[in-house]
This record gives structure tokens, C-alpha cells and sequence, in this order.
């Protein structure tokens, strides 16, 4: 297997490359680079560039305003706009909920609801998870319950991203209690503004505000609002989730950790000289840069196998080996550039500023090293936590 770029795919990279210096604006660039928390603005400023360039939304049908890319096109195109960086997308909208839509949904959703996800004019978040529910996620108890054209819900998401933010949210929920688990559950669309729905937010260990509990009480959805058929929904959750795994080993993100590093640790002295000098740091570096490299070589592989096996429907269960590796690297990097801050790193700023009333000790850019560190614990655990995926290793590629 060839895995390198053809002279159209190395032409295509540079063609990314002059977009995003092109286009995307550098006070944006600078917060990402600095390690500081996403602003909604900005997103949505990035996302409605894209979207008129015709690059909102990509790896969509070209039918739905996808760019009609192959494989190997997405995938440098991915690395490109993380390694520069550029905002990600708002996955719960690109990569979850419109695909979901647009292959399972009537015409009427695909209508109403795929160009507004590409342009962001929706911003939508995820209710899965629910106390009790995590892993187990076929365990979920918000109850649906129909009345005449509308569906009445009760009940509880938690970990919910950005709900204090959202204009919709995507819902699990319990239409058929007498069911198996898997074959009760149903997939809602639902408008955030009905009366009924309470965020409540909750403060992590960083400081931050970016996940919520959302509780339902006796709010009305319109019946228009289920996607494909009642008590189908666990079906339509899997295709999710296998979405949701697709590159996120995020590789271009550790590369542009991984020089932000080098770049940082050029700079901050360790005994009398610059840490990058120092034989154990550099040591801790290359070993973060082979495992980087290894983990690209298998994510070329599997893209090189997608392109030459076509679109299945089904998520490659070698998903699951690039998830662990991936989340392990971008925590090892974030671990990394704690170390080079050193002692700067221990007062951070969290994302709202409260507590924050006194100068920063030490360069600007060591305020955000620790939110980074804390937040990224998170990445070993969402999208299906590492534990879960060595389950379905064993299963699916192993045969155990």
C-alpha cells in the first residue's frame, strides 16, 4: 500500500493551506494557538467563511452542499485546518446530527434543517447521556410519550456540551418502555426554546462552563420532529456514534501541540539554558513524536482503505484502535506543555475569569496550559470511552 500523496493531493494541500492564510482571521487563529477557550462568535464566523467557500460541511453528499472530496482529500484537508489551527466545526451539528438526517430523515427535515446546520445558523447539542446512562447508554430513561401529533418528554440528559448555547438539541428517548432496552428508543428533534427545558450548567475541573444538565419536563414535540421510525432510534445512535469516531484520532491537533511545544520550550530556561536542550525533555518529545508518526501511518491506512472499499454505511472498527491511541497522545501532549510551563502553569484562568483578579504570573500563554491539561482528561472518555473501545477490538477485530 502507497501511502503517499499523489502530485493532485500534494497540489490540493497547498491549496488548503493558501486558504486558511488567506481567510482565516489571525485574532482567531492567535486564541487557538494560545490554548484559550473557543468563543461562539468566532465559530460562527469561521463556519459561515467555509460555508461560502462551499467547505462548511465536506464529507457531506454533495447533494446536501458536501464537497464531494474522497477520502484521502477529507483527510488532508482535516489535518491542514487542525494544524494551523483553525476552529473545528461544530461537531454535534457536521458530523452528528446532519448525517443522521440526511440518511435517515424525510425530505421535509433535509430541508428544513441541513442548510442551517452548514451556514451554523442552528447550534445543536447532544442528549444522550443521562445519569445512570453513560456507557450503558441503551439504559437511558427520558420518557416519549405520544399525544395525538405531538410527543410529551420527561426527564434528564447530563454532560451535555454547549446546551447553554443551543438552539436544538438531538434526544434519545423512551417511547416504547415495554421493549428490550435497544428497541424502545426513539430519536427526537427538539427546540430548545420549548417551554419545559431547563440548563442547569456544571463547572469542571478546569474552571470551565461547557457541559450542562438539560431537564425536560412535560415539553411538547411536535411527532414532525422524529427522525426515522419510532423505536428505531438505538439503530440511528450507532450510526451516530461510528460518525462521531471518524478521525478522532485528531492528529493534526497533537502536531500543532506537539510544534507549539517545541516552540514554547525554545524559549522557557531550565537550568541555565533553554528547556528544549535538556536531553530527558527532548527524550519525552520524540517519544510523543514516533507515536504521533505511527498513529498517522495507521489513520493513512484506514483512509486508504475506506477510498479503495467505498462507503459502506458502517463505522471501520479500526476507529476504535485510532480513538485510544489518539486520546492518549493529546493528553500526553497537554501533559507536556504543563511541564514546559513549569511552575507558571499553576495559576490558571478559568473560561468565565472568575477569580481572576490579579496580573498573570509569567508569559501570557502559561494561563491556559492548565484549563488545557484538566479539560483534555475528558478526550480518553467521550465518543466511547478507551475501556469500551478495547471491548470492541477484542470482538470485532480480534474475534474474541
Amino acid at each position: 500500500m502507497d501511502l503517499r500523496f499523489t502530485d493532485d493531493e500534494i497540489a490540493f494541500r497547498d491549496g488548503v493551506r493558501a486558504f486558511l492564510r488567506e481567510n482565516l482571521p489571525e485574532e482567531i487563529r492567535k486564541r487557538l494557538v494560545d490554548g484559550e477557550y473557543m468563543v461562539k462568535d468566532d465559530l460562527v464566523r469561521w463556519s459561515r467563511i467555509l460555508n461560502e467557500k462551499g467547505w462548511a460541511v465536506p464529507h457531506w453528499p454533495a447533494e446536501y452542499g458536501g464537497t464531494g472530496w474522497d477520502p484521502m482529500r477529507q483527510y488532508i484537508y482535516l489535518e491542514e485546518t487542525q494544524k494551523f489551527p483553525a476552529p473545528q466545526p461544530l461537531a454535534f451539528g457536521v458530523n452528528m446530527v446532519g448525517p443522521v438526517i440526511y440518511t435517515f430523515g424525510n425530505d421535509e427535515q433535509k430541508k428544513t434543517f441541513l442548510p442551517r446546520i452548514a451556514n451554523l445558523d442552528d447550534w445543536w447539542c447532544q442528549g444522550f447521556s443521562e445519569p445512570g446512562a453513560g456507557s450503558d447508554l441503551a439504559s437511558l430513561k427520558t420518557r416519549a410519550v405520544r399525544d395525538g401529533d405531538h410527543y410529551i418528554v420527561n426527564g434528564q440528559k447530563t454532560w451535555t456540551t454547549l446546551a447553554q448555547y443551543a438552539d436544538w438539541i438531538f434526544c434519545l428517548v423512551r417511547t416504547d418502555p415495554d421493549a428490550k432496552k435497544q428497541e424502545g428508543i426513539s430519536f427526537l428533534l427538539i427546540d430548545m426554546k420549548t417551554p419545559g427545558i431547563e440548563v442547569r450548567p456544571i463547572v469542571t475541573i478546569d474552571g470551565g462552563r461547557e457541559v450542562n444538565e438539560v431537564f425536560f419536563t412535560d415539553v411538547k414535540v411536535p411527532a414532525e420532529n422524529l427522525v426515522g421510525q419510532e423505536n428505531k432510534g438505538w439503530d440511528y445512535a450507532k450510526f451516530l456514534l461510528g460518525n462521531e469516531r471518524t478521525n478522532i484520532a485528531r492528529i493534526g491537533i497533537s502536531k500543532q501541540r506537539v510544534a507549539r511545544i517545541r516552540e514554547l520550550a525554545a524559549k522557557e530556561m531550565s537550568g541555565g539554558r533553554p528547556l528544549i536542550e535538556d536531553e530527558r525533555f527532548r527524550e519525552k518529545l520524540a517519544s510523543i513524536e514516533i507515536e504521533l508518526k505511527a498513529l498517522e501511518l495507521t489513520q493513512l491506512r484506514v483512509v486508504a482503505a475506506d477510498a479503495k472499499r467505498g462507503n459502506t454505511g458502517k463505522p471501520d472498527p479500526a476507529s476504535s484502535i485510532l480513538k485510544i491511541k489518539g486520546s492518549e497522545i493529546q493528553q500526553a501532549t497537554t501533559h507536556l506543555l504543563m511541564e514546559v510551563m513549569g511552575p507558571y502553569a499553576l495559576p490558571y484562568r478559568a473560561e468565565n475569569g472568575e477569580g481572576w483578579n490579579e496580573p498573570p504570573d509569567g508569559p501570557d500563554y502559561a494561563a491556559f496550559a492548565a484549563p488545557g491539561y484538566f479539560n483534555n482528561r475528558k478526550v480518553s472518555i467521550y465518543g466511547g470511552s478507551n475501556e469500551i473501545q478495547k471491548n470492541i477490538i477484542a470482538k470485532a477485530v480480534l474475534g474474541l
